[in-house]
């Protein structure tokens, strides 16, 4: 089988498991699991062979054209280099995972099958992407990727948390698809194909028109898809979804697809300096105000989310001072951590029947209820704040690495000035990233209180996945070594000034947080027990439903407080109650779109109604009338007909005298 046949089996597998999923859910509910888990399985094997064959040497291309469209051709085909075979790998990875750890944390849902079928279609979608070497065909899989996550994330749409954050997922990345359309439309014009490389050698002949509207009307879709300020406001809400979609979307679906996609077409970026410096301008945005969210978030999976972010901004600088391999090398050590904090948050979840961190400061010995998610989320958070020897600190390095070489005039495959901006924001949020980091675990682990609730014990197939997705947290930074051979020869070597001040910046955050927490745990111990209540967060389960609904009584049953143990709010002060609404963003947006168009709404409707209506009911009217005054006419009295006839008959004499008289 040659290695095309293979490749073109990775993203068709998943797409068939979807298909027969949705197909035999209700009928044949004994294939539901099989089919989620054995396709996707199957398909990252292959992909792992895929990937194997490539070796980071020649890119596998191959095309055939899909449809005649009289202009721009359409076509079918593949373009793997080491970027796109190592990324399918990791969606592979992951999506095994989740499917695994989904069989057991949603055993008991009554739409499981479903959900399976569409979890192979997010996959199959995002592989598509990764694979697709036409412009057209990716857009294909990033479309199916959006109506795919408003699904899930609507999960539990009983829910009005759910079908609200559902359709504002939807809603906000639509926002960005539209312009990013356009910027697809004229990129194809230029070069005359939706061919990758055909785009890419119009970009190095020079043939690129208005390259800086180009750029940014597609960074517009990238900061939608991507989660990137503006337009990151959906992903924390986007927790309403059960927790391994949660792990899906912030690992290796969705949010990773925008940063693929400037690290595929990184030179149509690079052909405007105005371009990067906007890009480093949003990643350094979305850096530093993420990890101020973060450290204000009380619900574990948006700590993650606004992590996710965080980290996603670090990608985007790396693309911004134009190093894909260093943002590529980020965006595949960071699905695996992520995958793992996600997936650890659930465990929790399910053990602590809460997504308040608040509740679970007041639970001792949790971290003894759940061992396997204590130790691998502890690894994971450590990746996270890039703290060495974890996956994160390789991966963080070298974009500070890259940020510093561009700054200081090194290399000059990006302005200066990108430079600066993502050296400086990156420090900044590695101060921030091991705060909330530390925060989280103590919160989490290191609670006082009454005793922890037992639910029992977790199934295998929720456990079992951590430790897999622990071992690339740990020791993926350490292949750093041969991956180069992966991405394109670039040296992924930590540079010796942005490890110290990264790593000691991270020491710091970390160190200050537990001071912290330190100093505010003595005045958590004088808050009665019962003034901070399990709520269920964002979750709202099933399977968390009855664990909150076991837990409330130890806990009490009022209403929500802040828990005065949280060091972050004694970190961030008075910062702390903007930075915990995202910096009222969501507001600005109902003020800036949400009103307009609700009273560009209401105007069309009191048109239609006052107006368009007024015409209808009067073109209704007037024949209405005149039939109406007609049929009083016809009384049926033939006297009274006989007495109209002679009264007309009258009335013509005279008026025929009259007229005779005057001639």
């Amino acid at each position: 089988m040659t290695t095309t046949t293979l490749a073109v089996l990775v993203p068709l597998l998943p797409f068939l498991a979807a298909a027969a999923g949705l197909l035999l859910g209700r009928t044949a509910p004994g294939f539901v699991r099989p089919l989620a888990v054995l396709p996707t399985l199957a398909s990252l094997v292959l992909a792992v062979l895929v990937a194997v064959h490539q070796g980071g040497g020649q890119a596998i291309e191959t095309h055939t054209e899909l449809t005649p469209t009289g202009s721009v051709p359409i076509e079918l085909g593949l373009y793997i280099d080491g970027f796109a075979a190592l990324v399918a790998v990791l969606v592979g990875v992951v999506a095994t995972c989740v499917q695994i750890y989904s069989s057991g944390y949603l055993r008991d849902d009554p739409r499981y099958p479903s959900y399976a079928a569409l979890v192979s279609l997010f996959t199959s979608a995002m592989l598509l992407v990764v694979y697709s070497g036409d412009l057209m065909v990716l857009l294909v899989g990033w479309e199916v990727m959006g109506i795919c996550s408003y699904f899930l994330v609507g999960h539990y749409w009983e829910t009005p948390e759910a079908r609200a954050a559902s359709l504002k997922a939807f809603l906000v990345t639509k926002l960005g698809d539209v312009p990013f359309l356009i910027g697809l439309f004229a990129l194809a014009t230029d070069a005359g194909s939706f061919q990758i490389t055909a785009v890419l050698g119009t970009v190095a002949s020079g043939g690129l028109h208005h390259a800086t509207v180009v750029a940014l009307l597609l960074l517009a879709g990238v900061a939608g898809k991507s989660a990137l300020f503006p337009l990151h406001t959906w992903l924390p809400d986007a927790m309403a979804g059960p927790t391994p979609v949660s792990a899906l979307i912030h690992a290796a679906t969705m949010v990773a697809a925008g940063i693929y996609f400037v690290a595929r077409l990184l030179p149509v970026f690079q052909a405007s300096a105005a371009a990067m410096v906007v890009l480093a301008v949003m990643a350094g945005v979305t850096m530093v105000g993420s990890g101020l969210a973060a450290l204000a978030q009380d619900d574990i999976k948006r700590v993650l989310a606004y992590s996710t972010i965080g980290q996603l901004g670090y990608m985007a600088g790396a693309l911004a001072v134009g190093d894909r391999g260093a943002a590529v090398f980020h965006l595949l050590a960071h699905g695996a951590f992520k995958a793992l904090l996600f997936l650890a948050a659930g465990v929790i979840i399910h053990a602590s029947g809460t997504n308040s961190l608040a509740v679970m400061s007041r639970m001792k010995d949790l971290r003894t209820r759940v061992p396997d998610a204590y130790w691998t989320m502890t690894v994971a958070l450590l990746a996270l704040a890039a703290i060495p020897p974890f996956s994160g600190f390789f991966s963080k390095e070298a974009v500070l690495g890259a940020a510093e070489h561009v700054a200081t005039g090194h290399t000059e495959q990006a302005p200066g000035a990108s430079g600066w901006i993502v050296l400086v924001t990156g420090l900044v949020t590695a101060v921030l990233t091991a705060a909330y980091a530390t925060r989280l675990w103590l919160l989490a682990f290191r609670g006082h209180g009454a005793e922890a609730p037992d639910h029992g014990r977790q199934p295998i197939t929720m456990t079992a996945v951590l430790w897999v997705l622990a071992i690339p947290s740990l020791a993926f930074g350490l292949a750093f070594g041969p991956l180069p051979d992966w991405f394109d020869g670039l040296d992924l070597t930590p540079v010796l000034t942005t490890s110290v001040l990264g790593t000691g910046l991270a020491l710091v955050g970390g160190i200050v947080t537990y001071g912290a927490w330190r100093h505010t745990t003595a005045l958590a111990a004088s808050v009665p027990l019962g003034s901070v209540a399990a709520h269920p967060g964002a979750d709202g389960g099933q399977v968390e439903a009855e664990a909150i609904a076991a837990h409330a009584p130890a806990f009490g049953d009022v209403a929500y407080a802040p828990d005065p143990a949280d060091p972050g709010r004694l970190l961030l002060g008075p910062l702390h109650r903007h930075a915990a609404v995202g910096f009222h963003l969501d507001a600005v947006y109902t003020v800036l779109f949400v009103r307009p168009v609700q009273a560009g709404a209401s105007l069309v409707r009191f048109l239609d109604r006052e107006v368009v209506d007024t015409y209808v009911r009067g073109a209704g009217a007037l024949p209405r009338w005149l039939g109406t005054a007609v049929r009083r006419a016809q009384t049926g009295n033939v006297q009274t007909y006989v007495s109209a006839l002679l009264a007309g008959t009258v009335v013509l004499v005279v008026a025929a005298l009259l007229v005779a008289t005057g001639a």
